[in-house]
This record gives structure tokens, C-alpha cells and sequence, in this order.
């Protein structure tokens, strides 16, 4: 049987991505510098050979012949998603994946390197680079599905998106987060004038901050079992659902910003974890787009984590794991605070998508050719000060250089983060509205069945549905960013 032969050719994929998920992360955390050339031609080969099986011309003719066999729903259902993935996987030749894995590593090394001190004139070549492959793979991309350039790249990070529904929302709430960034700053200083925020700096090794974080994380429903917590430049979530690789950086001088990119990689661990394994080697198996992954993350970091409920449980972990006794009242001024920032991971809930539009606007410019990367600097200050009102022209390693995802070249992931935000928020409501001791729950330290909402609802159901699917059968209807707009009023208005 033909559906049985795609079944045997997933574990073989599967295994394959398995070892390059793991050899990725290992080299973004404790491979030695000196490793870095071999390991990016031993990733490109794999990668080549990943792609080769995966986009084998007999594939076309067993999947053609599996949709004829006798199968059930969810079989009916994998098959479908395995077309979809093979359709964007025949859009480009094995040696251009060998290249752009090459080209991308090297260009991420090389940023890893030239980020510390900012340098942009090392960095840019390679950043040229990348963007030169990346404006070749749109226009192969285009071509084979149908789409439009930048449609055919988010295409590949979240199936669905298209640019012209994003615009219209990205322009709408950049017009009301700047109107709103004003208020919302100025309902933060009458509160510290009526009661004065208690500092938090201090000295926080990070062993201690790290214990503080796998607390934190297995609380939450975090798998110990299967799954880490490392350090790297830029946090991230990796590896593979039974071995889930997260990592953070930390600053000693304070423990917020690490704590809170525990637990926006949680979020993304959690959803990897809890995926149906049962089909964990077929496409339709996986996290179905990086939308949905991030309303995952960003419901544990924001919708849990910057709730005050939350830290009721949480402070008695934080003054055993960091030596020092707060209030709610000490801990809360800092857990929301606004402020304008050149970082987008560090960035608050209200200035947050602002950065992502930036990125957003700028990554369809360079991919157009109406942007060059030489002119990056300008371009990326000029929005800056537009929508939050600070420059970053002299800044490049806070400015430009400051993500992964071009350097590697991951353009049209940007905005799937600002769209998790949105429906991390309508998720909430929906959850909240059938669960009326939901904080109540939160407060005691019991994710069960917030959890299990989203077990059944989000994470088992992998990549059987769209994106708009899954969210309207989740929470009775389509994306509405009127929930997270009511959400930063709620929040952060008073």
C-alpha cells in the first residue's frame, strides 16, 4: 500500500531531521568556535540529503495512489499535509538547500562574532549574501506555488499568511499602539507616584537564576524528561518534541529579562512536547506554523507570566532561588513595565509588535529590491524613531544586528509573532470565559486545566487544520485583535 509506503519514508525523513535539529542547536550553544566550518558542510550535506529524499519524484505517484487507497480521517487528513509539504519542498533544487545551509551558517557565525561589538561593515557582506539568496528563493517559490514573493516565504513558516490580510491589521494596531503608547505610559507614572516601585537590581548568579527557571518551567507543565535549559546569544526553543532544547541569556544585575525568555521558550517547549505522537513523523504531526507556535509562547510569558495571579505562586520560587523577599506590590511595577526599547526580545507587551512591524516592513523592502542592505542602518532608525522615538543610527549592534533570523536567513517569520500575540490573547478569552476560576487556578500553582484547554484544542491537533481552523474551532471565531487591544487597555490603560 501506497500510504504505507509514505509512512516508512516519514520515520526515514524524520530521522534525519532529528539529527539536524540536534547538531543545530549544539552548535548555537557549546560547539567550539574553531568547529564551525566542518560543522556547516556537514549540515549542508545532511540538509542536502534531507531535501533529496523528501522532494524523490516516486513520492508524487504514492501519494497520488495513497489518496485512492481506504483510509480513515486522520490518514486522509496526513496524506493531504504530506502533499503540501512536498509541493513547497520541490520548489527548490538540492544544491540551492545545500548552499543557502551553508551560506546561512556561515553568515550566522560570522554575526554571532561581529554582534558583540556591533560591526556592521564585517557583518554586512554576509548579510548581502543571505538577502541575495533569499530574493532568488522568493521568485522560485513564487513561481512553483502561485504566490507572491514574500507570500511564498511565510508560506514556509506559517501556511496561510498572506500579506495582503496582514497589512491592513499591522497598520491598524501600529496606529493604535502609537496612539496608546503615550497613554499607557503615563497610567505608569501616576502609579509610581502614588506608590514608588522598590528596585530590583541586585546580584543574581546564574546558577541561581537557571533554578529559579526549571522551577518555573516544570510548574508550568514543563517534561524534564525531555527537554533542557541551556544559554546562547539569542534565546531560543530547539531540537525535537522527545529531546526539546531551550536556551536563555542572563544578565547577573537583574533576573527579569532572562526569567521572562524562560518562559516565553516554555511556551514553545510545551507545544512541541505535547504534540500527537502518533504522528509526530508525518507533516501532519508538526507544530502547524510559527503563528500558532508563538501564541504558545506568548501565552505562557504574557497572558500567564505578566498575570498577577501568576505571582502569587511564583514570588515564594523567587525569594528561595534568589535569597531576597518581595511584595506583589514590589514585583508587579516591574513585571509591567513600559518602556520604549531598541530590543525587541526585551520589549514589554505594548511595544513589542511595534518592533515586529518594523521588521516586517523592512524584510519585504530588502526582498523587493527597493531597500538595499548598505542602507539597513538609516532605514531601521528612521522607523524606530517613527513609531517608539529612539535611534539606533550609531547602534547597529542593537539596531540592525540584533536578531538571528536574517543573519540566518528566516525572512517571513517576523511577523508570526505579533500574530501569536493575537491570538494568545483570543485563546485567553475563550478559556477564561468557560472557566471562571482560571486565576484562581493560576494563583495555587495549577496549570491543569489551562493545559488541558490547550492540549485538546491547540497542541494534539499538530498541523490537521489550518491556522484559521484550528483558532475558529479553538475559540468559536476568526482572529479578532479586538481581544488583544481589550487586553493591553485592560492591562496597562489605568
Amino acid at each position: 500500500m501506497s500510504f504505507a509506503k509514505l509512512d516508512a519514508h516519514c520515520h526515514s525523513l524524520s530521522a534525519l531531521e532529528h539529527a539536524l535539529a540536534i547538531l543545530g542547536v549544539d552548535e548555537a550553544t557549546v560547539m567550539a568556535p574553531g568547529g564551525g566550518s566542518e560543522r556547516a558542510e556537514a549540515m549542508a550535506t545532511l540538509s542536502g540529503m534531507l531535501h533529496r529524499q523528501a522532494t524523490d519524484p516516486k513520492l508524487a505517484d504514492w501519494i497520488s495512489d495513497a489518496k485512492a487507497e481506504s483510509l480513515d480521517a486522520e490518514q486522509r487528513i496526513a496524506v493531504d499535509e504530506f502533499e503540501r509539504s512536498y509541493l513547497n519542498m520541490t520548489c527548490l533544487p538540492a544544491e540551492f538547500v545545500e548552499q543557502k545551509m551553508r551560506i546561512g551558517m556561515q553568515s550566522e557565525q560570522l554575526w554571532r562574532k561581529a554582534r558583540q561589538t556591533g560591526d556592521w561593515a564585517t557583518f554586512r557582506p554576509a548579510l548581502e549574501g543571505v538577502v541575495g539568496l533569499m530574493r532568488e528563493e522568493a521568485h522560485m517559490r513564487a513561481d512553483a506555488l502561485g504566490l507572491k514573493p514574500y507570500d511564498a516565504l511565510m508560506e514556509q513558516f506559517d501556511p496561510g499568511n498572506r500579506e495582503a490580510d496582514i497589512t491592513p491589521v499591522f497598520a491598524e494596531l501600529k496606529t493604535f499602539l502609537v496612539d496608546f503608547l503615550p497613554i499607557a505610559l503615563e497610567a505608569q507614572e501616576r502609579r509610581r507616584s502614588s506608590r514608588p516601585a522598590r528596585p530590583l537590581s541586585g546580584n543574581y548568579p546564574v546558577e541561581r537564576q537557571k533554578a529559579l527557571g526549571l522551577a518555573l518551567m516544570q510548574a508550568v507543565g514543563f517534561d524534564l524528561d525531555h527537554g533542557s535549559l541551556s544559554i546562547s546569544d539569542h534565546p531560543f526553543c530547539g531540537g525535537v518534541p522527545s529531546d526539546v532544547r531551550m536556551t536563555t541569556r542572563y544578565r547577573t544585575d537583574e533576573f527579569l529579562p532572562a526569567l521572562m525568555g524562560i518562559l516565553h521558550e516554555t511556551g514553545h517547549g510545551l507545544y512541541e512536547q505535547n504534540l500527537p505522537k502518533a504522528w509526530a513523523h508525518w507533516p501532519s504531526g508538526k507544530a502547524r506554523g510559527m503563528s500558532i507556535h508563538e501564541s504558545q509562547s506568548l501565552f505562557v510569558e504574557k497572558q500567564i507570566g505578566r498575570n498577577p495571579a501568576f505571582w502569587h505562586f511564583a514570588l515564594p520560587h523567587v525569594s528561595q532561588h534568589l535569597g531576597e523577599d518581595w511584595s506583589i506590590e514590589d514585583l508587579l511595577p516591574h513585571v509591567h513595565e513600559i518602556k520604549r526599547g531598541k530590543i525587541r526580545v526585551d520589549a514589554d507587551e505594548v511595544t513589542y509588535p511595534l518592533h515586529v512591524i518594523l521588521r516586517y516592513e523592512l524584510e519585504q523592502d530588502l526582498l523587493s529590491g527597493s531597500l538595499d542592505v548598505r542602507d539597513l542602518p538609516e532605514a531601521w532608525d528612521a522607523k524606530m524613531s517613527e513609531s517608539l522615538g529612539i535611534s539606533t543610527l550609531d547602534d547597529s549592534k542593537n539596531g540592525p544586528m540584533q536578531d538571528v533570523h536574517w543573519p540566518a536567513g528566516a525572512f517571513g517569520y517576523f511577523p508570526s509573532y505579533t500574530l501569536g500575540a493575537l491570538m494568545a490573547a483570543q485563546q485567553w478569552a475563550s478559556i477564561s470565559a468557560g472557566n471562571p476560576a482560571l486565576e484562581r487556578e493560576i494563583e495555587m500553582g495549577d496549570f491543569a486545566s489551562v493545559n488541558a484547554w490547550r492540549r485538546e484544542n491547540i497542541w494534539q491537533r499538530g498541523s490537521m487544520g489550518t491556522t484559521p481552523e484550528i483558532l475558529r474551532e479553538a475559540t468559536g471565531e476568526a482572529l479578532n485583535p479586538a481581544h488583544f487591544i481589550a487586553h493591553l487597555k485592560a492591562r496597562y490603560g489605568q
